[in-house]
């Protein structure tokens, strides 16, 4: 991000398990989708990272899922800014049995709920790239890192 004054030298840049483990660790999460008329839309979700992809749920008429239909382009990111991770992705609505077994136990160990089809359709956001940027320390301008994913 050198157009914010950051360095492009990889001294001080994040280590990819540093992102999985703030991917992995909130309750909350933002998702932010696009409303048909091309307006931000930006809710809370609960989901899960398994396997280099956010798995969550929500109502089929919810504006997020009506939102996703027109447009799966979207941004999940962690409720916390000291070290924030932002995925950009597509995400589509995932057949129960492509959903890996884990994304399910680890669905209902974090939030007693049940990751179920019969509730709303469950989506798989694929990233495109991910961003990180640790402020604890104040090393805001050496920590910024970006990992990109191969299109899915």
């Amino acid at each position: 991000m050198p157009e914010y004054g950051i360095s492009a030298d990889p001294a001080g840049m994040l280590p990819w398990s540093w992102a999985v483990e703030r991917l992995q660790a909130p309750r909350n999460y933002w998702l932010s989708t696009t409303r048909p008329d091309g307006r931000p839309h930006v809710m809370p979700v609960w989901c899960v990272w398994i396997n280099n992809a956010f798995y969550f749920s929500t109502g089929a008429q919810a504006r997020k899922a009506r939102n996703l239909a027109a447009n799966p382009h979207c941004v999940i990111s962690v409720e916390y800014a000291e070290g924030a991770v932002m995925v950009e992705g597509s995400a589509g609505i995932a057949a129960p049995e492509t959903v890996p077994p884990e994304a399910f136990a680890a669905y209902h160990a974090k939030y007693g709920w049940v990751l179920d089809p019969q509730m709303g359709p469950i989506y798989a956001l694929q990233p495109r790239v991910v961003f990180g940027i640790s402020n604890v320390t104040g090393e805001f301008t050496t920590s910024a890192t970006r990992w990109s994913f191969a299109a899915g």
